[in-house]
């Protein structure tokens, strides 16, 4: 009797880790099911690819519709690269196509994308949401197409971004703050655009920004006070045309790696400050079109890799330091139309001929 308990215990046991295991392996295949519904291979990618070609209403050159095929693997298509280690689309290179259409959410599956270049066609509609999920993107360059809506707040959700373009465009409304959170930013561009407000000052604050270009808008406010602390590697600042105003900040002679310098057709106030002299490596300064007062600093005559300066059309008084004809480089200069006119002063120099 006591054997035969000891056996039905142990057929018990059995059957309950036979039942278990049954249960592991069920689960086991529920959860591989689940997993290849995900967007983890190159047939997702190529789905992702083919819903763009089929959100394109016009491609003049037929370079998609002759060459984007299930027929032929995806990694061979035109303007897609393949990653090396991974068989997963890396990179897209649509560029200068002349396409027309939109842009559909299923690029955001293409989560090994790392560069995505759409410039120069004419992509229009919003920025779709599921963009989101292109976390390894480090080159996002939608230029020169005809995209609309505000800038949404999760573009500065890619924390590998190293480039961000999306100038010639009708983007509307404010720069969100949470472009600060790139930390790897190298170089943002959103000129001429229809952009309001101010510019979020925590951009200043990516000490890896080389370029700056927010020409053509409509921003408004002041420069930050201290923006050279963290920009020490900043090559340019384009801020033309658009509505800041205020004084500039002495702390621009900080941006000591500062080749170009665009602040025209503004409403800055106040006196040029003389340390823009101590920007050695200063090659163009656009300060014209604003309401500048007081005399053209001497200190300018320090960057001797000058080659444009325009003042125009502010409120400059006296007369151009005899420094800034020392400037071996210098070809262009404009400071005509200042109130009360600059002191009448013509010097041809190494051929070239200035004049107020």
């Amino acid at each position: 009797m006591q054997s035969l308990s000891l056996l039905h215990v142990a057929t018990l046991a059995m059957e309950k880790f036979h039942h278990l295991a049954l249960l592991g392996l069920v689960l086991l295949c529920f959860l591989s099911a689940s997993f290849a519904m995900l967007p983890t291979n190159i047939t997702t990618d190529q789905s992702s690819l083919l819903a763009l070609r089929a959100h394109i209403s016009v491609d003049p050159l037929q370079i998609l519709a002759k060459n984007w095929f299930v027929g032929s693997s995806v990694c061979d298509w035109i303007g897609v690269s393949c990653g090396s280690r991974h068989p997963r689309v890396t990179a897209l290179d649509i560029s200068t196509m002349g396409l027309t259409g939109i842009i559909p959410p299923q690029l955001g599956n293409l989560s090994f994308l790392v560069s995505l270049d759409m410039s120069a066609n004419n992509f229009h509609g919003e920025l779709p949401h599921e963009f989101v999920g292109l976390r390894r993107l480090k080159l996002l360059n939608l230029s020169v197409n005809n995209l609309e809506g505000e800038l949404p707040w999760w573009i500065g959700s890619f924390p590998q971004l190293l480039c961000l373009s999306l100038s010639n465009n009708s983007f509307t409304g404010l720069i969100p703050s949470s472009i600060s959170n790139m930390s790897k930013l190298e170089g943002i561009s959103l000129s001429y655009n229809l952009l309001q407000g101010n510019i979020p000052t925590g951009i200043f604050n990516i000490s890896s920004l080389q370029l700056i270009r927010l020409t053509g808008n409509g921003l408004s406010g002041t420069i930050p006070s201290d923006m050279c602390h963290h920009l020490r590697g900043l090559s340019l600042l384009a801020l033309s045309q658009n509505k800041l105003n205020g004084q500039l900040p002495s702390s621009l002679g900080q941006c000591s790696e500062l080749q170009t310098l665009s602040l025209s057709f503004n409403g800055f106030t106040g006196s040029i400050p003389k340390e823009i002299g101590d920007l050695k490596n200063l090659e163009v300064l656009f300060l014209s079109y604003n309401y500048l007062e007081g005399v053209i600093p001497r200190e300018i005559g320090n960057s001797f890799f000058l080659q444009q300066l325009s003042l125009q059309f502010n409120s400059l008084t006296g007369s151009i330091p005899i420094e800034i004809f020392n400037l071996s480089k210098l070809s262009i200069m404009a400071v005509t139309q200042n109130q009360p006119p600059i002191t009448e002063l013509k010097v041809t120099i190494l051929g070239s001929t200035f004049s107020n």
